[in-house]
């Protein structure tokens, strides 16, 4: 979570419009191409619009538009007379009953089109199998833990939630979302009208990724959940990172104390109500933080094993109910990849550096092949179609080369388990490493679909940045458009993983837990301005509002804001860095009701920057040549382990000699969730598959040596290397 590049500027709004089963049972549900700029978004959610329909009753024309029928050239024909009184009296009998009729169906009709046959066609019993419905169509459908019985709804609709509650779904953009209990695994549900249904393709350089981040639910941060950590501020030591607070939590023997506190918090930081909120003002994506020990620990390492997995397999079926796709991001190694509290021990950096640098390697590579494994299968594909393989590794210390010969080693790994091209496994996100977008250009050329991640942040770079609010929207453009533009051009697809608001430093514990000098205070600043929100005013909202509106556009429509939810102070009950909070700030008007209206603010701000048309080449998203990586790459960046490693203790000391670990070791595969569907009376639990994609993926996992002392894998960067090999090679 710190950097500063640069970026793009607007796009046209991509806008995609979904229409409704017509009455006669026919499906115009179909995926549109985008629309011009400045088509008007839709005010109505398809409920609405199934619900008002009396434009769709056909018109019955006669067969002939002129003229009629004519009995003027009838033969003369006896007693027509008679005839002709009788049909008087018929007349004046039918008449009324005819009056009768047409009043009777001029009030049946209607109350039928508008209000029963929606009702039949939302809570018929018959399920119409999710691979078999249309994109963005409504799945019929009956949920009986539902108080309606729907399983789908839009705008005003009712949601039973996970623990049983209720609430109603709020969504101006015509999404919707989809709950079947009989097909858990239904990809229908549509975020917003204009995003593609979780069973389209997304077209990366078209679709525009309107995302934040889940931080702080599995991997903690101190100023994202302060009160946490302020529980123990009087501990020795002070926990400034989840290891040392998970320590403390666990020497906590007092009611309340012990580590489960931490299954409390993925319980309750993060619920179903926030996917539905989201949805509703415009999110299209999440990126979700995951850590290593979701997975498993080794001995000595203090964090909370395998519990977050349930939770995040939760956070996935949210997702697909409101048609939410997942930026799967790992945001922890072993060893620590950047020494940053959020890698889950601030300190050191032991991945890829250091005398245990191959070790905590491969252990990292065990854990992306047991989550790339799971999210591939065809059950979680769609939901997961990106999958983050390490969070801000810190390229300044381990090496640009050495970081490339890890993400040319799992590249290949993951493309074994998935195959190549489009629509098998998930992209491969990867961070800059803080070293710039331009850094990356032309990287692995011929790679199958691989992304660049990159942080753009004016928080952290130690500067002064107390400009008056009015100027931050030009700055953001100023700095980030450019090369964030560039990089699509030059690497392919690239994604802001993270930014926010935060103009400056200011934030309680943003700097972490004991250090309160902030940049912006040493020059003068008064950090309470940014603070303590309840005191702004509206010029104050506003001007945060186009800011963000501003750095979206300069983002070029693929973003990821960190991070949706922080926290209450436990001193002050109330958010003390609102300034990174999309949920605070869009209840309270500081962030946007409306993402798309970002495009064109950067113009409006006097700042123009190279454009992308949004066209790729084909083997950047999977197309032809995908997976083909050009020999010279290969012959460069093939060797495993890399050639050198930094800081060894002696300096320059053989690679073959550092310790590493045997594949001989138990796999540790992510368990599926449970799914039980009633049909007819008869309870029967569906697959949701094993957790496993590649049947032939048979390998085992790493593990020590018998009969080997290793250094500690955390902190072990002055340890010296050993003097005869311990490798498991």
């Amino acid at each position: 979570m710190w950097n500063t590049n640069d970026y793009p500027p607007p796009q046209p709004r991509a806008r995609y419009s979904t229409s409704v089963p017509e009455l006669n049972g026919s499906n115009n549900n179909s995926y549109v191409a985008p629309s011009p700029p400045g088509t008007p978004v839709p005010s109505r959610g398809l409920l609405d619009d199934l619900h008002d329909r009396s434009n769709d009753i056909p018109t019955m024309n006669p067969p002939y538009e002129k003229g009629y029928y004519s009995s003027v050239n009838s033969p003369y024909i006896p007693g027509r007379p008679q005839r002709d009184r009788k049909r008087r009296r018929v007349t004046a009998i039918c008449i009324p009953l005819i009056i009768i009729v047409v009043i009777i169906l001029a009030v049946v009709i209607p109350i039928y089109f508008a209000v029963i046959r929606p009702h039949q066609k939302t809570n018929t019993t018959a399920k119409a199998p999710s691979s078999t419905v249309a994109p963005g169509s409504l799945p019929p459908g009956n949920n009986p833990e539902s108080p309606s019985g729907a399983i789908t709804g839009g705008d005003g609709s009712t949601i039973t939630l996970a623990d049983g509650s209720t609430m109603t779904y709020h969504n101006q953009f015509g999404g919707f979302w989809v709950d079947d209990p009989n097909d858990p695994f239904n990809n229908n549900a549509q975020a917003q009208s204009y995003t593609p249904p979780l069973n389209a393709t997304w077209k990366w350089g078209q679709d525009r990724v309107h995302g934040v981040n889940l931080g702080g639910w599995f991997v903690l941060e101190p100023f994202i959940v302060p009160a946490l950590f302020q529980k123990y501020l009087n501990a020795t030591p002070t926990p400034i990172d989840e290891w040392t607070l998970s320590e403390a939590m666990r020497a906590d023997t007092s009611p309340g104390g012990g580590i489960e506190q931490l299954e409390d918090h993925y319980k309750t930081f993060i619920t179903e109500a926030d996917f539905a909120e989201m949805a509703g003002a415009g999110i299209n994506w999440v990126r979700l933080p995951i850590p290593f020990w979701a997975i498993e620990t080794w001995p000595g390492e203090p964090f909370l094993a395998n519990v977050s997995w349930k939770y995040i397999l939760l956070a996935f079926q949210w997702a697909r109910k409101y048609g939410i796709r997942v930026n799967l991001d790992l945001h922890t190694t072993p060893g620590s990849q950047n020494g940053y509290n959020h890698s889950g021990k601030d300190g050191q950096i032991d991945f890829l550096n250091g005398v245990m640098g191959i070790a905590n390697a491969q252990r990292l590579m065990g854990y992306i092949r047991v989550i790339t494994e799971f999210i591939s299968q065809d059950e979680y594909k769609d939901v997961v179609p990106v999958f983050g393989i390490l969070n801000e590794p810190r390229v300044g210390v381990i090496g640009m080369t050495q970081i490339t010969n890890f993400y040319l080693q799992i590249h290949d790994t993951i493309r074994n388990i998935t195959g190549t091209g489009e629509g098998n496994g998930p992209f491969i996100s990867i961070h800059d490493g803080f070293q710039g977008t331009a850094k990356w250009a032309g990287f692995l050329q011929g790679s199958d679909r691989i992304a660049l991640d990159t942080h753009p942040y004016f928080a952290f770079d130690q500067q002064a940045n107390n400009e008056p609010l009015s100027q931050q929207p030009a700055k953001a453009c100023n700095a980030w458009a450019g090369d964030f533009n560039q990089s699509q051009l030059d690497f392919g697809v690239t994604l802001a993983g993270e930014w926010s608001n935060g103009i400056n430093d200011c934030g309680l514990f943003l700097l972490g837990v004991g250090n309160s000098q902030t940049s912006y205070e040493s020059h003068g600043g008064n950090c309470t301005d940014w603070t303590v929100w309840e005191a702004w005013d509206q010029e104050t909202k506003d001007g945060l509002a186009l800011n963000a509106l501003a750095s979206m556009d300069a983002l070029n429509g693929n973003w990821f804001w960190w991070t949706w939810k922080i926290g209450n102070d436990s001193v002050s009950g109330s958010v003390r860095s609102p300034l990174w909070s999309y949920q605070l700030g869009f209840e309270n008007g500081w962030m946007p009701t409306d993402p798309r209206d970002s495009v064109g603010k950067c113009a409006e701000a006097g700042v123009t920057a190279v454009q992308f048309d949004g066209t790729y080449s084909a083997w950047q998203t999977g197309g032809s040549g995908a997976g083909t990586i050009a020999p010279t790459s290969v012959s460069q960046f093939d060797q495993w382990p890399p050639l050198t490693i930094s800081n060894l203790v002696p300096s320059g000391a053989p690679v073959s000699l550092l310790p590493t670990y045997t594949s001989t070791g138990p796999v540790p595969t992510l368990p599926p969730p449970t799914f039980t569907a009633s049909a007819s009376g008869k309870t029967a639990v569906i697959s949701a598959g094993n957790g496993w994609k590649d049947a032939q993926d048979t390998g085992l996992s790493p593990t020590t040596i018998k009969g080997c002392s290793y250094p500690d894998a955390w902190g072990a960067i002055s340890s010296p290397v050993p003097t005869a090999a311990c490798t498991g090679t």
